[in-house]
């Protein structure tokens, strides 16, 4: 789907408490718009990361989207992926009271937001009445709701799915399979308890690795329900040069199954480099591990839990620009002026958004 272009639409933000903002279309009542979009910024951000995101899905969709960039974990973020999430999902509540005209929501998350993303649904899904919480099927039809809302949209850009621990998931440790082995043993002393859930070597009182839990419906939260009643699930990544989060776990592939994207070109989106629409799998269906594909066995669970579900990924590359060495941060335009190559990424985002 094709959004409406409305370069000429005045956009007003509100700022809500501690750098948070709400962004609508100041040509009509706030009240009008029925969709909650709720952006949320990665490790060591803050909601101005999605600014310019937030004034183009509010001038390319005038009316019908309520943009909210989430503040509540600014200068929070090494607190871990639960202990974030437990914070977006009582902001997201937070706004829903405030705008009781709303009747769907979409997610649209950056990096580590991704996971706290991930996590929040499931706090804030409910199932359909006269559905089963233990229902894991591939069949979208049965959805459920997330804080008494319709799911439509859960995008991520540049999220580490998979963890960080894996062979090349973090680029700028080069690869080096020592120097990654040390990165998961003292991660904690820099990012904390978010740096055990992004190297899967938390054990919180036995359980398994958080991002582990989170492909699973457990007995706290339902995550894979949850993840599963959006109509679409949409993964943006960076091929190469983003030396933050690597390709694979932002893709949510196995070695094996990154595409050849070179000689792709596309004239309306430039930097977008490869599209794939993946259907979702039955577990029983899944292939064996590949021998010297990259993953160890808790990674191949991670896969396999989230291609249970059908999902959009988009390859991005922008192995041309001059911001190249900063892809983790133009793919998201960050900063207006510094990262402007990635406004073909966030026109793609609007244009195949469903209302």
């Amino acid at each position: 789907m094709e959004n409406g272009v409305g370069e000429n639409v005045a956009v007003c933000s509100t700022e809500t408490g501690n750098g948070g903002e709400d962004v609508y279309c100041e040509e009509s009542d706030a009240s009008f718009a029925d969709h909650l979009v709720v952006m949320v910024h990665g490790i060591l951000g803050s909601a101005s990361d999605w600014k310019y995101g937030a004034e183009q899905f509010v001038q390319m969709i005038p009316d019908k989207v309520f943009v909210h960039c989430s503040e509540r974990n600014a200068a929070k973020t090494l607190d871990g992926v639960d202990v974030m999430g437990d914070r977006l999902a009582a902001e997201v509540l937070d706004v829903i009271k405030r705008n009781p005209s709303l009747r769907k929501i979409s997610f649209v998350s950056h990096s580590v937001g991704g996971l706290v993303a991930r996590y929040a649904i499931g706090k804030l899904y409910t199932p359909p009445k006269g559905g089963s919480e233990d229902d894991v099927s591939t069949n979208d039809e049965s959805k459920g709701t997330i804080a008494d809302l319709e799911p439509i949209n859960f995008i991520t850009v540049a999220t580490p799915h998979l963890g960080s621990r894996g062979n090349k998931q973090v680029p700028f440790l080069f690869g080096v399979p020592a120097i990654e082995s040390l990165a998961g043993r003292v991660i904690h002393l820099i990012f904390r308890r978010t740096g055990r859930h992004l190297f899967l070597t938390d054990n919180d009182e036995g359980k398994p690795p958080l991002l582990k839990r989170m492909v699973e419906d457990t007995e706290e939260f339902c995550f894979l329900s949850a993840l599963r009643s959006f109509e679409r699930r949409v993964a943006y990544s960076n091929v190469c040069y983003d030396h933050i989060v690597g390709w694979r776990t932002s893709s949510i592939r196995r070695n094996s199954e990154l595409p050849k994207w070179e000689n792709m070109v596309n004239e309306k989106y430039p930097h977008v480099v490869y599209e794939e629409r993946c259907k979702a799998y039955d577990k029983e269906f899944f292939e064996p591990i590949t021998e010297n594909d990259g993953l160890d066995e808790l990674e191949e669970e991670l896969v396999n839990g989230l291609s249970r579900l059908s999902w959009e990924k988009v390859d991005i590359s922008f192995h041309n620009s001059s911001t190249k060495f900063a892809a983790h941060s133009v793919i998201q335009v960050k900063d207006r002026s510094a990262h402007s190559d990635g406004a073909d990424v966030i026109q793609h985002m609007v244009d195949h958004f469903i209302l």
